[in-house]
C-alpha cells in the first residue's frame, strides 16, 4: 500500500492478465474509442488519405439512412465467430458473469427482455446478450437475443461496427417492430429499461431501478405480442464506485442537463487501475449474476389502451420485485433489501 493505494502483485497468472486486458478493452472500447475513432477520421479527411474517408463516410451515411441497417435486425451484419471470440470469454471471467436460467424459453415464440440495472457500462448486459461469453444459445437453445441501445451510438466510427457484429441494435420502435415481428420466432428484444439516467443511481448497495413512467417497452411488446421477461443482475451496481449526487445537488444538476443535449449521462466514476486494485477505470473484480425471469405473456393488440398499458406494467413491477425477493439471499443482498422503482 502506497499513498492509500494497493498495487498489484508484479507477477499473477497470465489468464488474470489476459481478462484484465480483455474489460480495458472493452472500457476504453465505450468510453474513449467513440471519441479517438471520430478524431482520427477527420485527421484522415485532411490527409493523402481522404479519399478513403469519405468513401468511409458514404457508406456509414447510406447504412445508417437508406438501408437503416441498425433499425431493421442489424442489416444481417450479425458475425457468430465475433460473438464467440476468446476476449469475450476472458471478460466475462474476470468478473466473472453468470447467466442463470429460471424456466425456459420456447424458440416458437418472441421476447422482449427488460434489463436491470443499467451499471455504468452494463457489463453484464453486454457478455450476456452481445457476446457468447456465457454461452447464451446452450442455455436458451432455439433463441437469438439482440441487445439494444440508443440509436446515436450507430454514428460513430468503427463503434457502429462492432455494435452490428455483436448483433446489437437501436432501441427505436421501428427496431423493436422489425425484431419482434419481421425476423420469425426465437427472437429477444433486450432493452436496458432505466437507460443513462438509471445510470447515475449506479453504486454499490443501490437497488433504485429508473422504471417507474417508463412504460414504452410494455407498450412495444403488447403491439408485437411478444412475452415480457424480467431480467436481474445482482452485481451489476457494485462495480463502480460513484460520486454523490442526490436530486437537486449541482452535479446531478449537470448530469441531467447533459443528458438532455447528448443523450446519455455522465457519471462521475471510479474502480480500479491496471497496476492496482484502488483507482482507475477498469471495474473491480466482482461477481455479476443475471437472472433472468419467467414469461409474462400478454394478447397481442397493435393499439392498446393506456389501461392496459399500466396493467401490464404494473404486472411486470410485480414480477421483477418477486425475481428480486427470491433470489437476493443467494448472492449477498439483505433480507430487508427490496427493489425501489423511481
Amino acid at each position: 500500500m502506497v499513498l492509500e493505494i494497493k498495487f498489484a502483485p508484479l507477477f499473477v497468472p497470465l489468464e488474470r492478465r489476459l481478462q484484465t486486458l480483455a474489460v480495458l478493452s472493452y472500457t476504453l472500447l465505450f468510453t474513449v474509442a467513440p471519441f479517438l475513432s471520430t478524431f482520427l477520421f477527420f485527421v484522415a479527411l485532411f490527409s493523402p488519405a481522404f479519399i478513403f474517408a469519405i468513401a468511409y463516410l458514404t457508406w456509414v451515411v447510406y447504412d445508417y439512412y437508406i438501408r437503416r441497417s441498425s433499425s431493421r435486425g442489424g442489416g444481417g451484419r450479425r458475425w457468430d465467430a465475433f460473438r464467440r471470440a476468446t476476449i469475450w470469454k476472458y471478460f466475462a471471467a474476470y468478473f466473472p458473469i453468470h447467466l442463470i436460467k429460471t424456466v425456459p424459453l420456447e424458440p416458437e415464440k418472441n421476447y422482449l427482455f427488460g434489463y436491470h440495472p443499467h451499471g455504468v457500462l452494463g457489463c453484464g448486459a453486454f457478455a450476456n446478450f452481445a457476446s457468447e461469453a456465457t454461452k447464451f444459445g446452450e442455455v436458451f437453445p432455439g433463441i437469438k437475443p439482440h441487445l439494444l441501445t440508443l440509436k446515436a451510438n450507430f454514428r460513430w466510427p468503427l463503434i457502429r461496427a462492432l455494435c452490428l457484429w455483436s448483433g446489437i441494435c437501436d432501441v427505436s420502435r421501428e427496431s423493436i417492430e422489425w425484431l419482434l415481428t419481421k425476423q420469425g420466432k426465437g427472437n429477444v428484444a433486450v432493452i436496458v429499461v432505466g437507460g443513462a439516467e438509471e445510470s447515475l443511481e449506479a453504486r454499490p448497495g443501490s437497488y433504485n431501478l429508473t422504471i417507474r413512467q417508463r412504460k414504452g417497452f410494455v407498450k412495444m411488446a403488447i403491439r408485437t405480442g411478444a412475452s415480457l421477461v424480467p431480467v436481474f443482475s445482482f452485481g451489476e451496481n457494485d462495480l463502480f464506485k460513484q460520486a454523490d449526487n442526490p436530486l437537486g445537488s449541482g452535479l446531478r444538476h449537470f448530469q441531467e442537463t447533459f443528458k438532455k443535449f447528448f443523450g446519455f449521462a455522465p457519471p462521475l466514476f471510479y474502480g480500479r487501475g491496471i497496476f492496482n486494485y484502488t483507482l482507475g477505470l477498469i471495474p473491480f473484480r466482482k461477481p455479476i449474476y443475471t437472472i433472468v425471469g419467467r414469461p409474462i405473456d400478454v394478447e397481442l393488440n397493435a393499439n392498446p389502451d393506456q389501461e392496459t398499458i399500466d396493467k401490464i406494467h404494473e404486472l411486470y413491477l410485480t414480477e421483477l420485485s418477486n425475481l428480486f425477493d427470491e433470489h437476493k439471499l443467494n448472492y449477498g443482498v439483505d433480507r430487508q433489501t427490496h427493489l425501489c422503482f423511481l
